[in-house]
């Protein structure tokens, strides 16, 4: 019995052709009657994107199986990466599946830059994007001896969210933070503490883990959303297991003026850094249940506040 098996890889403009051929004992099992066509997409270590097709005339199921198998695919279609390394840490569109342990590369968004300041105190006259950066740097300093660590910007310059989204999704074994500090509308109010955001069901142990830490850490919240699941461009579109924090309100007077504080921020940056370090270590164990999935589409501009 055997299998014909054409194989594209794409990856703009390399386009290479490549066929395999499986000559295999069918065995005495069912053989399937009817033709069908399969279509398998993954992920390489090497980072292209492969789209394998390949057509089935009267296989025997257990000979099916097997083939499936041997394209080692994730949940989503990536190249597998053995158990004993760890989980959930290959590329995946959906991230239907347990949080991220073993994992070795830390991505760190600074929010905003450039021309976008984000929230501005009103009290201080801090610019979220500033403190954001000072932030990601005290993060990057607490984590670069156990990780490797990757800043999406390094200094104040302006990046598309879609482009963050791009940068994010090109390495297996990593996860994004994506770093903020919140206003509400008005720009002042009493509302105050920090909120931890995430959407894919691989990324709620970690967020569980960074929001537990830092409301031990914060000396007070009043209004605050706490632990939220909403589909941002930055929690939905990556294609790896991602949070976005927010660490506390800019519009609030006394939290604005902690915020201002570079010991308080190196305490929040170490608080972080100790849930991305058990969250390495231990996976999802301790942070309740998962999430149900949800199959909802990636995040445009053009969607309706909230949704």
């Amino acid at each position: 019995m055997a299998l014909n098996r054409p194989c594209r890889c794409t990856d703009n403009s390399i386009t290479q052709q490549f066929r395999f051929r499986f000559s295999l004992s069918s065995g005495n099992v069912p053989m399937m009657k009817r033709q069908k066509r399969f279509h398998i997409r993954h992920h390489t270590p090497l980072g292209l994107r492969f789209s394998r097709a390949f057509r089935v005339a009267s296989l025997p199921l257990s000979l099916l199986a097997f083939a499936l198998l041997a394209n080692s695919c994730g949940p989503s279609g990536s190249v597998g990466i053995p158990a004993s390394d760890g989980e959930s840490l290959t590329r995946d569109e959906w991230g239907h599946r347990p949080g991220p342990k073993g994992f070795r590369t830390v991505i760190i968004d600074a929010g905003h830059g450039g021309q976008d300041s984000g929230a501005v105190s009103r009290s201080t006259g801090d610019r979220e994007k500033d403190l954001a950066l000072d932030t990601a740097k005290r993060l990057r300093s607490k984590l670069s001896k156990d990780f490797e660590v990757i800043m999406l910007r390094e200094g104040d310059r302006f990046i598309d969210l879609d482009e963050r989204v791009r940068l994010a999704s090109q390495r297996d074994g990593a996860i994004l933070l994506s770093l903020h500090y919140n206003s509400t509308g008005s720009g002042t109010g009493s509302t105050r503490g920090p909120e931890t955001y995430y959407w894919r069901v691989d990324s709620h142990g970690l967020a569980t883990r960074i929001q537990d830490n830092l409301e031990a850490t914060v000396p007070s919240k009043r209004g605050n959303l706490g632990l939220r699941r909403r589909r941002l461009r930055l929690t939905r579109n990556p294609d790896v297991p991602s949070v976005l924090i927010e660490f506390g309100y800019l519009s609030n007077a006394a939290e604005a003026k902690l915020c201002a504080s570079p010991t308080y921020r190196e305490r929040l940056a170490q608080t972080v850094a100790d849930a991305v370090k058990t969250q390495a270590q231990l996976g999802d164990q301790g942070t309740g249940p998962r999430p149900k999935p949800l199959w909802q589409p990636p995040s445009r501009p053009t969607d309706p506040p909230g949704s």
